[in-house]
């Protein structure tokens, strides 16, 4: 497909953006598109791909052009990443451009130091070897380093996964079941769904398989009182909300009302009415302690590094520091002892983060367990399979987009025992 000169101007333009590091992508990218509508909806699909490509391979890229001019690497990105040949350049190229991009093609033949290749920082790179091998490690930043899929859940309240299917084929569609989710469907390739009626009406909801499968670890139970301790826009807290067919009492507490507001009309269309989203000051607020001791299952998805989620979230990856870490492990353990207040005997605590670090996932469970004897670790695999879930990563859920397929995540099951 032959690109025009103000495709290319935009994603130089994105790039430029985006390259700050001064907000999450996602924000930037919709800040940058809200002020230029003019943009139709072909050039605004480039352009976000391209940008979010950049931030996927962006030390590779830019060890590549030499420098981080924004319009070299929109060429480098459109060329590289995007497939786009020299023919389908030509009509937006300026002078020396082309001859410039047949030696860029040429010198990406030479080998980059392992770090860069692998388009993560120095102190990331070291630290993943320290977790996995040699082979995983690189496995794991080559799945990084693409796009993630589009995966939905069906809103059992209101339809079946079926039903879902042919619905989605009838429009052209090209989906499948997701491997281990059993309300989760995989979407092939980027077709635009918005507008389409299965999303407007709350059929079904975007969301991740592997933050699916978070939810069936909490297994909640019909005439349950639950919390979702940090619900942010409520996608897990939705399924929740279903598993419990509307019944019983769903409380989403989360720090930022911002995050709640966007929970709202997502609860409007999933038909649930047991859904109460509170926003709290801080893990101890008032309104946790009211609920000390009365709570059947609380899930912790606590705020981390999303290093699990650098397919969809690349500029995590930049932004982040060590220091960074440090800080989220300390938040990590206080929220998560907040939360373990609110269960009841024999109730249940699901700890889980979307990162791969040790540091935010199995320490934080350790220490937990040694300052709280009243509680006991469950095994995931034998939870996941009550739900009919084929997949054994051991004690503890432990997932990776190139082994799973889906965001990277891990997640702990705890039962108070007095």
């Amino acid at each position: 497909m032959s690109l025009r000169a103000n495709q290319l101007a935009g994603l130089a333009a994105a790039i430029e953006r985006v390259a700050r590091l001064d907000t999450p992508a996602d924000a930037a990218i919709s800040a940058f598109f809200r002020a230029h509508p003019e943009m139709g909806q072909r050039d605004r699909a480039f352009i976000a791909e391209g940008a979010f490509a950049y931030l996927r391979r962006k030390r590779s890229l830019e060890a590549l052009v030499g420098n981080t001019h924004p319009r070299r690497l929109a060429l480098a990105v459109a060329t590289r990443e995007l497939g786009h040949s020299l023919r389908d350049l030509a009509g937006a190229l300026r002078n020396d451009e082309e001859e410039w991009l047949r030696t860029l093609k040429e010198n990406a033949r030479t080998p980059q130091p392992d770090a860069v290749a692998a388009d993560v920082p120095d102190w990331l790179w070291q630290r993943l070897a320290e977790v996995f091998d040699e082979t995983e490690r690189a496995a794991l930043t080559r799945a990084w380093q693409a796009p993630a899929p589009f995966d939905l859940r069906v809103n059992p309240i209101k339809a079946t996964r079926d039903d879902a299917l042919a619905a989605l084929a009838a429009s052209g569609i090209d989906a499948s079941a997701t491997p281990y989710a059993p309300l989760g469907i995989r979407v092939a390739g980027r077709p635009s769904l918005v507008g389409h009626a299965w999303l407007k009406d709350g059929r079904l909801e975007v969301q991740d398989e592997g933050s699916q499968l978070i939810g069936h670890l909490v297994a909640p139970r019909r005439s349950d009182m639950i919390v979702d301790f940090c619900a942010g826009a409520g996608g897990k807290t939705l399924l929740l909300g279903a598993l419990m067919r509307s019944q019983g009492r769903l409380y989403a507490f989360d720090v930022a009302a911002r995050r709640l507001a966007h929970l709202a009309p997502r609860l409007r269309r999933s038909g649930l009415s047991n859904v109460h989203p509170q926003a709290i000051a801080h893990e101890r607020d008032t309104k946790v302690k009211r609920l000390a001791g009365k709570i059947d299952r609380v899930l912790v998805d606590a705020p981390c590094t999303g290093f699990g989620t650098l397919r969809r979230n690349p500029d995590l990856k930049w932004r982040q520091q060590p220091s960074d870490v440090a800080e989220l492990t300390a938040k990590q353990a206080r929220i998560l002892a907040a939360a373990a207040t609110l269960v009841k005997p024999k109730g249940r605590l699901v700890y889980a983060t979307c990162s791969v670090l040790p540091e935010e996932n199995d320490a934080i469970v350790a220490g937990f367990l040694a300052a709280n004897p009243g509680f006991t670790q469950l095994d995931a695999a034998a939870e996941l399979a009550r739900a009919g879930i084929a997949l054994d990563t051991g004690r503890e859920l432990r997932l990776t987009p190139h082994r799973h397929g889906c965001d990277g995540f891990f997640a702990a099951v705890l039962e108070r025992t007095a």
